[in-house]
């Protein structure tokens, strides 16, 4: 039997493998095998191309190539899997957006340039369709480009995390997208010979150019609160690029993923903007996080009614811990940013040692991606029955006795519950103030992604622990074993 005839066969196991691998990803106890089972079709896929008349024809050179893009590509990827924090996963995952976008605009750009016309004489050389399908590929891929590099330099401080408005801004916005699609208009009238001596090459410049700067133009105005969605968005996009090359280059496999990662990005933005009871609208254009943040420390923090922040020490809080019934953990960015969890996880066995109950819960924004604190907790081993989605453990904090909030803030601030003029309210948000008592720990008063001050740390139920979440939580686990 020809092996040729077998790829076919071969993409379609792998398309089989992605959809198993996309229900793994699903659970947290899943997750693993969901990914190595995707990993494998891909491998399959990837191996199966090397058979492919096509790829043959281009000899040697074709396969050195090859080759060489596949080791670069492997280091790269296999260097940043060990070596990337995984505060920093984010960031990792907006370059992998990234570079899967540019890979889908370079596809079409190369496919297009392969035969178009300098000066415009004659039709390109590729099916009006096949150029149809290129622009689409182009547009999109380098709108997630240029929108994952500026989204990666948001949340490595690069570039400000503060959303960026400017007189006009949705008029510039406007002129770039429009100016994009006329262009892309344009290049396919002129494949299809309804218009003459379009200069086919400089056309598809201007519609990479303004891509890219379309790209760069829709993102800088978001503040570093949406980010999570707009990762999610930017994934969505890169799917819809790669299924884009694949009607360009004809193969079934790179349309199948491609929509699978679209559709499953879009799903997963319109999940993630319902936690923040938002539109994607209003993520991509109503500049959130546009205003000066909150005071920043805790003597700057005052209500009206005369309230003010209390802090604690860690011998009152263990206290508290120690003689509890019922603690719910509040895991937050600075948990993360602290590598904190396996600290977490040793006071949770303590406190369950003295017969306390003790849960986690996880918000579907907390962190800066979706999934980013369970991940944290899996990887200090801390039981998946322990994680509770919001709208299991909303109705259990009237019940806890301890909330124990560890770098969490916007997802617990009562105002998305009570203030109308606050820019989160509607936001569905953890009940903590519900708890008997609250112990926040928090290295100062700084606000959040949203850049409001937290309402949580007024309420006379709440101690605020300063310092590193990494060192107090150890603190705190010395003290209740001292009790």
């Amino acid at each position: 039997m020809d092996l040729r005839s077998l790829i076919p066969l071969t993409y379609l196991i792998a398309a089989v493998t992605f959809v198993l691998g996309l229900k793994g990803l699903s659970g947290p106890k899943t997750a693993v095998n969901g990914n190595r089972i995707a990993a494998a079709g891909m491998l399959l896929a990837v191996g199966a191309t090397f058979f492919d008349v096509e790829f043959q024809s281009y000899g040697t050179t074709g396969l050195v190539i090859t080759v060489v893009g596949i080791v670069i590509g492997g280091a790269a990827g296999f260097t940043g899997a060990r070596v990337v924090k995984m505060t920093a996963m984010p960031q990792m995952v907006a370059l992998f957006n990234g570079a899967g976008g540019g890979a889908a605009a370079l596809v079409s750009i190369l496919e297009v340039a392969r035969t178009a016309s300098p000066t415009g004489a004659g039709a390109l050389g590729i099916a009006s369709g096949a150029t149809v399908s290129s622009m689409l590929g182009l547009m999109i891929g380098a709108v997630s480009f240029s929108g994952s590099a500026i989204a990666f330099g948001k949340l490595q401080g690069l570039i400000t995390p503060r959303a960026f408005k400017y007189s006009g801004q949705q008029f510039v916005t406007s002129i770039l997208f429009g100016g994009m699609v006329l262009l892309a208009v344009l290049l396919v009238a002129s494949t299809a010979g309804v218009v003459a001596g379009v200069p086919q090459l400089a056309v598809m410049t201007g519609v990479a150019v303004l891509a890219l700067l379309f790209g760069i133009a829709l993102v800088m105005p978001i503040g570093g609160a949406d980010m999570p969605v707009v990762i999610s968005l930017l994934n969505a996009f890169t799917g819809l690029a790669v299924a884009a090359a694949g009607f360009t280059l004809d193969n079934q496999l790179l349309i199948v993923a491609g929509t699978l990662v679209g559709a499953s990005g879009t799903i997963l933005t319109r999940l993630m903007s319902k936690a923040m009871n938002r539109s994607i609208g209003n993520v991509l254009f109503g500049a959130f996080g546009a205003a000066p943040a909150g005071g920043g420390t805790a003597s700057a923090m005052r209500a009206d009614d005369g309230r003010t922040v209390r802090a604690t020490t860690v011998d009152d809080a263990a206290t508290l811990l120690a003689y509890a019934r019922n603690v719910i953990v509040v895991p937050g960015y600075g948990l993360a940013v602290a590598q904190a969890q396996h600290n977490v996880r040793e006071l949770a066995d303590l406190l369950e040692s003295r017969g306390v109950n003790v849960v986690y819960a996880i918000h579907p924004v907390a962190g800066r991606m979706p999934g980013h604190m369970n991940v944290l907790l899996a990887e200090a081993n801390v039981p998946y029955e322990k994680l509770m989605d919001m709208e299991a453990v909303n109705p259990e904090f009237p019940r806890a006795d301890v909330a124990l909030v560890i770098g969490a803030n916007d997802v617990t601030n009562p105002a998305a519950r009570t203030s109308k003029s606050s820019p989160i309210y509607g936001m569905p948000i953890l009940d903590v103030d519900k708890a008997q008592q609250v112990i926040v720990i928090k290295r100062s008063m700084k606000p959040g992604f949203a850049g409001i001050d937290n309402d949580l740390y007024l309420d006379p139920k709440t101690q605020m622990l300063f310092g590193d979440a990494k060192d107090a939580v150890a603190k705190l686990t010395a003290a209740v074993k001292a009790s």
